[in-house]
């Protein structure tokens, strides 16, 4: 699977055109990045497949000095973003994508199976990790920056306080941040949930349009003035059972072992900004009891973590990013107008980093850049790749042989 650009071997890397529904305008790998890999590896050849899609031109990657190709039977390793179409795989070839098959999703057992029946080698984006287990290549802080302000934007169409342009209507990231200036919060308590890079592109936001930050603790005391927006970890959100002090590996371990403990604070929040990580054996945060409740004072759920009937009730489907909005009807737990009185706004878009593709694409790209291509032309070896290749020609690798049932179809 490693290949040798100084060995004098011609590597040949094809750019797939994206072919999910809805499609995703996202790259892998921007023209200018494609033009700074072929000069600093010669021996690597890039082809591109020619989309009307992307948020880069075909035009724009043969200004670029790449190859528009319909055909890319010749290209060992194959790179795109979002799931590859089953029908559309080749044999025998290295594939780089999302595939959203290691936590066995039902919904792509079929496209594992094809994996399998081609002898393809699937290495998923999402398992390339230092030894620490840190990942290298995410969209994460791009769902955080999209999904914040989508929540802001929601809150100024309900309170009709302000009007924001959708984010995907904005060409980059300067203009959505120019576009936050309209924003007027007045005494808007916003709640953001979880650590990490999407909390961390949710908090850039919430900073740009100068919401003041207070600490958990400050937030419950309801004493504060003007806008104000905390942010939980779990030793915040959840308890230990039993009175036993909190703590971060048992309860990423042991999360069944824990019980909610957010509804004080969910109680001083008019939006709520979900970026948690969330297991299905960690407590529900807010069931559908405390949202019909005439206490909780929540109008706005911005759930960038998008676990459908998971931790939060509302979160009941997926919208998208035509339609980003829906009501949520407590008392019933039914689908309503986005902004009708009494039904709770719910923003739970599934691909918030496709709003802003070509800054996220940019940022995603210079990551495989500096970590990822080196280690597929094997100028370095540090065993990444390994640890994210779900399949090697057409065969579980050891990392990920627990999804044999799966592909069964008896997990």
């Amino acid at each position: 699977m490693e290949h040798h650009a100084g060995s004098g071997k011609k590597i040949s890397l094809g750019i797939l055109r994206e072919t999910k529904d809805p499609p995703d305008k996202r790259v892998p790998l921007t023209p200018s990045q494609c033009r700074e890999l072929k000069e600093r590896y010669p021996a690597l050849e890039i082809l591109v497949q020619p989309s009307g899609n992307r948020c880069f031109s075909d035009e724009e990657y043969l200004k670029a000095g790449m190859r528009i190709k319909e055909e890319l039977d010749d290209c060992q390793v194959l790179m795109g973003v979002k799931e590859v179409e089953p029908g559309t795989l080749m044999d025998e070839k290295t594939y780089y994508f999302f595939s959203h098959t290691a936590k066995m999703q039902p919904y792509n057992r079929g496209l594992l199976q094809s994996v399998i029946q081609h002898g393809i080698t699937l290495v998923d984006y999402e398992y390339l990790t230092r030894e620490n287990r840190e990942r290298v290549v995410a969209f994460g802080r791009w769902a955080g920056i999209v999904g914040a302000y989508n929540g802001l934007r929601a809150y100024g169409l309900r309170s009709g306080n302000y009007a924001l342009k959708p984010a995907s209507g904005c060409r980059d990231l300067q203009e959505l941040l120019r576009e936050t200036g309209k924003v007027v919060l007045n005494g808007c308590r916003i709640l953001v949930t979880g650590g990490g890079r999407v909390a961390g592109g949710a908090l850039e936001i919430l900073q740009a349009v100068r919401v003041q930050e207070v600490t958990p603790e400050s937030y419950l005391t309801g004493k504060n003035q003007g806008a104000i927006f905390t942010r939980l970890d779990p030793w915040h959100y959840t308890r230990r059972s039993g009175g036993m002090p909190f703590e971060f590996e048992h309860f990423v371990a042991h999360p069944d072992e824990y019980e909610n403990n957010i509804l004080p604070y969910a109680l001083c929040t008019d939006m709520l900004v979900a970026c948690h990580f969330w297991d299905p054996r960690s407590p529900v945060m807010l069931n559908r009891q405390f949202l019909a409740d005439a206490s909780n004072p929540i109008r706005v759920i911005a759930d960038i973590s998008c676990d459908i009937n998971g931790p939060i009730a509302s979160t009941i489907r997926a919208s998208t990013i035509a339609d980003p909005f829906y009501g949520y009807e407590a008392d019933s737990g039914s689908e309503t107008g986005p902004f009708e009185s009494g039904s709770i706004t719910v923003m739970a878009v599934d691909n918030l980093p496709g709003e802003l593709p070509r800054d996220a694409s940019a940022d995603f790209g210079s990551a495989l850049v500096q970590h990822v291509i080196p280690e597929m032309l094997g100028m370095r070896q540090s065993g990444m790749i390994e640890r994210a290749t779900i399949a090697a020609n057409g065969t579980l690798t050891q990392a990920f042989g627990y999804l044999k049932n799966y592909l069964r179809g008896k997990e």
